[in-house]
């Protein structure tokens, strides 16, 4: 970029990034899981993604010029630990794009009603794919669309939710115990993936020594502030006993405590699947982008026969991605799953990314190894109660 970036619009970057329509997966799931008590969640996992975007700005300014999850992990662990921080976020956006896939799939039967969540879902992400594979990408003015797109469900539903505020729905707080409310950090954590983004924007941000810290703080709490009022807004307007199951959109579950508001309730409802369907086509635009990148920084033979080929490009980079995330929706078809195998991938790329900080002499005061601990800290509470709800998930199976 010629000219450099604001601390504002590094800011409206960071939340552009963050806000995405997976926050129209927590409320439902985090009702189910934590009740009232989820507001806790809320906050707690605010704080964690304040201390782990902190220490990942610290590392792109060590290292500015090739600043990513392959070059932190190498830094410490070599080659092997770079790969696998790098593939293990790979990874996690795919999984987190099957879930996508399968809300929008979820939202859409409601206009369809005979055709299958399968069927829906494969449609969607087929139609998404050839957008992709054509070249077509959203304008300037198609990205501002869409944001708002996801801007409008969350601040209308807040509107909504405000006239029937009832502070009964708070008793009891914690109904399923507290223990709930940190395990459900694993869920909570995929409504901020994308805070990531913002440590990229180090070359282009104007005194970037100061400003992406403050564009790091500054995001991520007004997006918090954004998700309290959302969430609880919603826990305060309807009862807990409405929330019985994940795979029940938002917007049917408002239309029970809103029925003369039907009009924007089904906007609402179009709104998050327009929203969801821009997502999944940035995040395999950009995924795909990422898998060829990763690719050309793999020192072996094979890798860099495979990246001078004619038949490896952006094209075909597509449809893998567009494979793996096809696996990941033909296969999982329980939300939580979903929810805790991608809060363990791409965290676990965060904390071996974070991870380089103990290995720099410069890092190694108080104040640096504190700010390091609690990022790392956060990945480690994270990947512990996604680990023990799959685990649990598992065991359902069988």
């Amino acid at each position: 970029m010629s000219q450099k970036i604001s601390l504002a619009t590094a800011v409206t970057v960071g939340m552009n990034a963050m806000i995405g329509a997976g926050i129209f997966s927590i409320p439902v799931a985090l009702a189910i899981k934590a009740g009232p008590a989820g507001i806790i969640t809320i906050i707690l996992v605010s704080l964690g993604v304040w201390f782990m975007a902190g220490t990942l700005a610290r590392l792109a300014e060590l290292f500015p010029k090739n600043g990513s999850f392959y070059t932190y992990a190498k830094s410490w662990g070599g080659q092997t630990m770079g790969v696998i921080a790098s593939y293990a976020y790979l990874i996690g956006l795919m999984i987190g794009m099957g879930l996508l896939v399968r809300l929008a799939s979820y939202s859409l039967q409601y206009y369809y009603p005979n055709c299958s969540v399968l069927t829906l879902g494969v449609i969607i992400l087929a139609g998404v794919l050839f957008l992709n594979s054509c070249g077509v990408k959203f304008s300037t003015l198609g990205q501002h669309i869409l944001l708002i797109l996801t801007v409008f469900p969350l601040l209308a539903t807040i509107l909504l939710c405000l006239t029937k505020l009832n502070f009964n729905y708070l008793t009891p707080f914690a109904p399923f115990g507290w223990l709930q409310v940190l395990a459900a950090s694993r869920i909570v954590i995929f409504s901020y993936f994308g805070f990531e983004a913002i440590t990229s924007l180090f070359e282009v941000v104007q005194n970037p020594d100061q400003n992406v810290p403050k564009a790091t703080a500054y995001s991520v709490l007004l997006v918090a502030l954004i998700y309290i009022l959302f969430i609880g807004s919603i826990i305060l307007a309807v009862p807990l006993n409405l929330f019985t199951s994940n795979s029940v959109p938002l917007a049917t579950i408002l239309l029970q405590i809103f029925p003369t508001a039907t009009w924007l309730i089904q906007l609402i409802r179009l709104s998050i699947i327009i929203s969801i369907i821009g997502t999944l086509h940035a995040m395999i635009w950009s995924s795909s982008n990422l898998l060829v990148s990763l690719t050309n920084n793999l020192e072996s033979k094979f890798a860099k026969q495979l990246c001078q080929s004619n038949w490896f490009n952006h094209r075909t980079a597509v449809l893998l991605i567009g494979l793996l995330i096809l696996s990941t929706f033909l296969t999982l078809n329980n939300i939580d799953m979903f929810f805790n195998l991608t809060a363990i991938f791409i965290v676990l790329a965060y904390g071996l990314s974070i991870a380089a900080l103990l290995k720099i002499k410069t890092e190694r005061n108080f104040r640096s190894l504190l700010k390091t601990y609690l990022g790392l800290g956060t990945t480690l509470v994270i990947i512990f109660f996604a680990t023990e709800g799959l685990i649990t998930e598992i065991v359902k199976l069988f």
